[in-house]
């Protein structure tokens, strides 16, 4: 049997659980239901990064090498 406190404490947290979980950022079994599926997702987002960046490196190293070219052909 609940006391009268326990009952007031219960039926506030019940009246302010959408405001609790939204400002102590909790997660609720519906945002993890989706996880695995937002996880892959991220990585795959990772990798395309990754790819994006070494083509990048490779493009600028050309073009740097062509600008020092350039130079000494001015000179």
């Amino acid at each position: 049997m609940t006391t009268g406190f326990d009952g007031y404490m219960n039926a506030y947290l019940d009246r302010r659980m959408r405001d609790i979980i939204e400002e102590w950022n909790l997660g609720t079994v519906r945002d993890l239901e989706d996880y695995p599926e937002r996880l892959r997702s991220v990585e795959t987002e990772i990798q395309d990064m990754g790819r994006f960046t070494r083509q990048a490196d490779t493009k600028l190293t050309e073009i740097n090498q062509r600008l020092q070219k350039v130079r000494e052909a001015k000179q």
